[in-house]
C-alpha cells in the first residue's frame, strides 16, 4: 500500500516499477480509469529508453550492406 502524500505523491512498490521497466527519473503518463482508480504506464518506447541494447547482433557491415540494398 501507498500512501500520497501531501504535494501529490506517490511512492511505487518496487515490482511495480520493475515489471514495465521504469526507472527513477522516466516520464509516466498517468490516466483515471474508473471511479477512484488511476493507471501509471510507462511513457514512450522501450526501444527508445535502451539504446544500444542490440548492438552486436549483426555481424560487421551486414547493416550498410542492407541498407545499400534498401536504396536501390
Amino acid at each position: 500500500m501507498s500512501n500520497v502524500s501531501s504535494k501529490h505523491q506517490v511512492t511505487l512498490p518496487v515490482e511495480a516499477m520493475r515489471q514495465p521497466g521504469l526507472r527513477p527519473g522516466d516520464e509516466a503518463t498517468v490516466r483515471l480509469v474508473g471511479d477512484g482508480e488511476v493507471m501509471v504506464a510507462a511513457r514512450g518506447s522501450r526501444v527508445r529508453r535502451h539504446p544500444g541494447i542490440a548492438t552486436g547482433i549483426y555481424p560487421g557491415g551486414e547493416l550498410d550492406q542492407l541498407r545499400d540494398e534498401w536504396e536501390r
